[in-house]
């Protein structure tokens, strides 16, 4: 039977208690640090924020929110004076933290609103537990695509949605064209699988393809081999024919997307065990022949292990060969109770932004942003970084968090302005001196 958005909310088991958010945790405050990066400004973005990724498109920055449930426009005309503009509300109890900006096009996802109507098993971390077992109750939410015109960029008007049956997207790709590649739970899968989405009329989206790792069809009899993992695709990105997605405890893949009705499997790698897991983002260098594969830290007080951002040779897609791994910061004791430490995100060489194969842009959850040169891909080394100070309150409902910045997001542009996203601290609008 088809697991439709109501009788999986109703059917899953009840985990945890309250959803309320967690009493504000008494840590030392500690000041700002700041190396060959400067602070132009500070916005909460209206009063939201926690915000995840951010995209810029003729001088207006768009905000998508880890909790408000929305997306917010600012004016960074000036970047050091960001003016929020307006908040574009997401449908009840709809997540709508990823969004992609291509010309007149802006895409959104929509899924069920894990991090608040989601209950969580104490026993298991919430990385650990697919979508199919991370809600419980019965409410109504928007699962699919939504597509704005932002030909006017302070007003976006919403001209398409395109509905996929599930617990909804969590990330996607686009960078115009003719195809758009989501991370989408459907209907009878056990997690988020590959949807490849036909743009060719941005006002009718349609569905061209899928692929997912077997095991993961349950509708279809699958049986996973995984247990107390995640599965799941975070995003992928693409470089010409090529799809390198992230399937968090799942690893990486290379992907044949030349068609995306018959999508090949070139390669996978996995680095759990025995790493940690949570592969996160994946981003190809193409020029260089080079992939960065950033597993996202998911523990507490580095309670799992240290998480790494690996380099890999893949000269031949078929056999990726990991060279190197970017150095771990070592400025502080970042282990702390309560903090989540390590990498989350990279900045992404979008067109319309600062594109380099030698220089990355990585975030890390309690430690801010960190700057690396790879023009020697085997001896990466960090060349700048900024950790803004901790936030005031905790917006996060999941338990056990500690006042401590949450980094989130990067972008980064041409002349050297960044925006810095927070789960729970609002932007910080950086430059790059270096």
């Amino acid at each position: 039977m088809s697991l439709t958005r109501r009788s999986a909310l109703a059917s899953l088991a009840g985990l945890s208690a309250s959803l309320a958010l967690p009493a504000l945790a008494q840590t030392p405050a500690r000041p700002s640090i700041t190396r060959r990066i400067r602070h132009l400004a500070y916005s909460d973005q209206g009063g939201r924020p926690d915000g995840v990724q951010v995209m810029v498109s003729r001088k207006h920055l768009y905000v998508g929110h880890m909790f408000s449930n929305g997306v917010t426009v600012i004016d960074v005309a000036n970047p050091s004076r960001p003016k929020p503009l307006r908040f574009i509300a997401a449908p009840p109890n709809t997540r709508t933290h990823h969004l992609q900006t291509s010309g007149d096009l802006m895409l959104v996802v929509c899924g069920a609103d894990i991090p608040t109507i989601g209950k969580y098993n104490p026993l298991q971390s919430y990385y650990q537990q697919s979508f199919a077992g991370t809600m419980s109750g019965e409410l109504e939410f928007a699962a699919g695509l939504k597509i704005f015109d932002i030909s006017k960029p302070a007003e976006p008007r919403e001209i398409a949605f395109l509905n996929i049956p599930g617990i909804g997207l969590n990330r996607l790709w686009y960078v115009g064209g003719r195809y758009a590649y989501l991370s989408a739970h459907m209907d009878g899968f056990t997690d988020h699988i590959l949807v490849v989405v036909d743009m060719t009329e941005p006002s009718k989206p349609e569905i061209a393809g899928r692929w997912w790792l077997p095991g993961m069809w349950r509708e279809g009899g699958e049986t996973p081999s995984w247990s107390n993992q995640r599965v799941a695709l975070h995003h992928m990105i693409v470089a010409g024919n090529l799809g390198y997605a992230a399937w968090r405890d799942g690893g990486f893949t290379i992907l044949d997307i030349a068609d995306p009705a018959k999508i090949k499997l070139l390669s996978h790698v996995t680095t759990t065990p025995p790493f940690p897991g949570g592969t996160h983002t994946p981003l190809p260098l193409p020029g260089r022949k080079l992939a960065v594969i950033l597993d996202e830290s998911t523990g507490l007080a580095c309670a799992k292990g240290l998480s790494y951002t690996w380099l890999y040779d893949v000269r031949s897609p078929e056999n990726p060969v990991s060279i190197a791994t970017l150095p771990t910061p070592k400025d502080q004791a970042w282990c702390r109770p309560g903090e989540n430490f390590g990498p989350h995100n990279l900045h992404e060489n979008r067109p319309e932004t600062f594109q380099s194969e030698e220089i990355l842009f990585a975030t890390y959850h309690n430690a801010g942003l960190r700057i690396f040169d790879i023009r020697d891909a085997f001896a990466p080394k960090e060349i700048a970084s900024y950790v803004a100070p901790p936030p005031t309150r905790i917006l996060d409902p999941r338990p056990g968090y500690a006042l401590a910045p949450q980094s989130c997001d990067i972008n980064v542009q041409a002349d050297g302005t960044m925006y810095l996203s927070d789960w729970n601290a609002g932007l910080h609008v950086l430059h790059y001196e270096g």
